[in-house]
């Protein structure tokens, strides 16, 4: 099954697995994405239209003359634009119930979140010399491997873990991007827990009377063993420091040299000297955790990290079997809807994804 196929023989069933044609219906007209019956008799057949125009590969005049060669609707390329701008409201009213219908899995008594952000670029010469793209925040369940939310901005939303809502008891698993204490720290206090990684010099180290410490001395000192696993302490703008634990593993020789190696190269494209604090962090995986040493080992919190791996092959799935890209219009009323088509759509597609990937996923979440 495709999502081609999702769009003509099984379309039936995507309507039933959206909620069925009562439902689409009152939704669409709550949103007042769907009013009144004029060019389109109803809400069902517009939202095949929206989906053949943004999941296809041709645009708005080859998208209308699909919907007349199969009898569905005869409609202007115009009136189709139309309706595609006033269904922003819709597509995200449909996106929130389709994830809130996937209730969260647990990985022995505890769910497991990735978070992380994925981007396309905006339409338009313009679009590229400002860098203006399209950000999904996402956070990516499991073991049950679904994404559990989603929320699109501008290029100027930063990835931020206050954007995506807090499940008691959940692992949260995120990048150095969101090392960020003054979010954790409202985390911890929902009832969560988290991995995430962290750079040498952004984070204010501190042990448990409030003294700096000199992280890189460590990395000396552990050198020899090449594993840190201890208490930390991360200061914070306001309010009280967290209390934390640090873990760090020390990479392989290899590794080492290919961290290096960018580490340099940022220095040389930033024109400044790289220092020997630098270097010797790059040697180095940082992690820093809420959960506790007494029940997961040093070699479990990094295996944990290592599921993130996850959430990048389901971008890959986004882009590589939906064709998720710049959307082809500049106008951002026609642009949102476009990608939340694709969010969407992705979600109907997620439990048959081993039979649209040549090979199925390479491993289940412990």
């Amino acid at each position: 099954m495709t999502h081609e196929s999702l769009l003509n023989r099984d379309w039936d069933s995507v309507v039933e697995r959206l909620g069925g044609k009562e439902t689409l219906i009152a939704s669409a007209k709550a949103t007042k994405a769907f009013l009144r019956a004029r060019v389109f008799e109803n809400a069902i057949d517009m939202l095949r239209m929206i989906f053949a125009y943004c999941l296809g590969d041709g645009g708005l005049r080859s998208t209308a003359a699909w919907a007349a060669s199969i009898g569905l609707v005869d409609v202007a390329n115009t009136a189709l634009l139309y309706r595609l701008r006033q269904s922003e409201r819709w597509l995200t009213w449909l996106l929130e119930k389709t994830l809130s219908l996937a209730t969260p899995q647990s990985c022995q008594g505890r769910m497991i979140r990735v978070i992380d952000a994925t981007t396309v670029l905006k339409a338009g010469a313009a679009a590229k010399t400002k860098n203006g793209l399209w950000r999904i925040h996402s956070a990516f369940d499991l073991p049950s491997e679904r994404f559990g939310y989603f929320e699109l901005t501008d290029e100027h939303g930063g990835e931020r873990l206050d954007r995506i809502p807090v499940i008691k008891d959940e692992i949260c698993l995120a990048d150095r991007a969101h090392m960020q204490p003054e979010q954790i720290a409202p985390l911890l206090e929902a009832g969560a827990d988290i991995v995430v990684r962290a750079g040498w010099k952004n984070a204010r180290w501190l042990d448990a009377d409030g003294a700096a410490v000199d992280i890189i001395e460590k990395f000396k000192k552990a050198a020899a063993c090449g594993a840190i696993d201890q208490p930390i302490w991360i200061g914070r703008k306001s309010g009280s420091a967290l209390a934390m634990r640090l873990v760090a593993i020390r990479k392989s020789p290899e590794a080492t040299e290919a961290a290096r190696n960018k580490a340099k190269r940022e220095a040389q494209k930033g024109r400044h000297n790289i220092s020997e604090s630098t270097l010797i962090a790059a040697e180095w995986v940082i992690l820093v955790t809420s959960l506790p040493a007494e029940t997961f080992s040093a070699e479990d919190i990094l295996a944990l990290y290592r599921l993130r791996w996850r959430i990048e092959l389901a971008f890959k799935r986004l882009k590589s079997i939906l064709g998720l890209k710049a959307p082809p219009g500049v106008d951002e009323r026609s642009a949102k809807p476009y990608v939340l088509a694709h969010l969407l759509m992705i979600l109907l597609l997620e439990p048959l994804v081993d039979e649209l990937e040549d090979s199925p996923r390479l491993a289940v979440a412990a």
